[in-house]
This record gives structure tokens, C-alpha cells and sequence, in this order.
């Protein structure tokens, strides 16, 4: 187990953990007792530098430095840890906590904000490449290819739940935390104009 250098610490914050246990459910966090069947069983550790263990240790004694650190950005969710933990401490969802303070505070990677922006924008975290008026391209031809329609029943065929989407996202002020600001009508005409 790295040893955290007690010279590095420079602020200790009990903030952090008093935010993960004001949710119940991780109030199960504090029965860590760094076995590290965690970190020696995740995915994303195989190939980054992720070490979860250390992740929870530094969140639970207050650590402010796990909130700008890149690790709580590298789980990719998938559960392993949690599955695997002899305690049953809800690994995964700490981490989410902790990126959602993380992003409160103005730490969120560009990549996770390019992800909001398109959901903004599409009504999809993941962007389809479907253009209305447009030619199909290669999503749409594999979908009819099953028989499927080349929209889905998505916000691709119902235009007008964007609005919604970005509706919800203002009234929790979440647009502001992404600094995304939805098109004007003026904007929306001139790249109409300039197809």
C-alpha cells in the first residue's frame, strides 16, 4: 500500500467525508479497512494509474487533493470493487459522490463536460451522427439493415424534448456548473442558412 507522505498533506478537510456519509448509503464507507480487494481487483487499474483504495482512504481522513485528482476520473463504474468488497461498501458509488463534489468545485475534465454539452445539445451522451436533413450515414444504414428505423424513438424523433432537457439543466443550475449556453434563434437560422 503507497504510504501517503504526512509532509504532502497540506489541508486536511473534513468537508469531503462529512459530504459522503450525509448520503446513508455510504454512510458503510467508514467499515473500510483497506484490505485492497478494490484496487487489486479493477478493471480500469490494469491500465491506468487508478488505485481505489487509496481514493477512499484519502476521502474518509478528508483529503482535499482527492477531489482535484485525476483518479476519482478514471473508474469507469463498472462494480467490480463493490462486488468484491468483503464489506459491501458501495466503492463505485463513492466515487460518483466524489466526482459530483469534484465537479461542484469546478473540477470537471473536459471530456465529461464535452459529454453534457452533447447531451445538451442531442438528448444523447453518446452523439448518433444523425443529422435531420441530412444524408443517412453509417449508424442509420446499420439500423435499417435490422430492420430498425435509421431514427430512433429518441430525442432524435421528438426535437421538441431538447427543450426539456435543457429546461431541467438550467432550473438545476447545471448548465452554469458545464458552462453551456443553448444556441439563440439567431444562431440556430444562420447555420440553417449556411447549409
Amino acid at each position: 500500500m503507497e504510504k501517503i507522505n504526512p509532509d504532502l498533506i497540506l489541508d486536511i478537510n473534513n468537508d469531503i467525508s462529512d459530504q459522503l456519509v450525509l448520503d446513508e448509503a455510504l454512510e458503510v464507507v467508514k467499515a473500510c479497512f483497506q484490505c485492497g480487494t478494490c484496487t487489486g481487483g479493477c478493471p480500469s487499474g490494469r491500465r491506468t494509474a487508478i488505485r481505489t483504495r487509496q481514493i477512499i482512504r484519502k476521502a474518509l481522513i478528508g483529503l482535499d487533493e482527492v477531489i482535484s485528482s485525476e483518479d476519482i476520473w478514471l473508474c469507469s463504474t463498472c462494480y467490480t470493487c463493490y462486488e468484491r468488497c468483503p464489506r459491501n461498501i458501495p466503492v463505485t458509488d463513492v466515487i460518483i459522490k466524489l466526482r459530483n463534489i469534484a465537479s461542484r468545485r469546478g473540477y470537471m475534465k473536459p471530456p465529461h463536460t464535452a459529454v453534457t454539452h452533447t447531451l445538451a445539445k442531442t438528448g444523447h451522451g453518446v452523439p448518433l451522427g444523425i443529422v435531420k436533413g441530412e444524408p443517412d450515414n453509417n449508424w442509420s444504414k446499420m439500423r435499417q439493415s435490422y430492420g430498425l428505423p435509421n431514427v430512433p424513438p429518441t430525442t432524435l424523433s421528438h426535437p421538441e424534448t431538447i427543450k426539456d432537457i435543457q429546461t431541467l439543466m438550467h432550473n438545476l443550475d447545471f448548465d452554469k456548473m458545464v458552462g453551456f449556453v443553448p444556441e439563440s434563434k439567431d444562431e440556430k437560422q444562420e447555420k440553417k442558412e449556411k447549409k
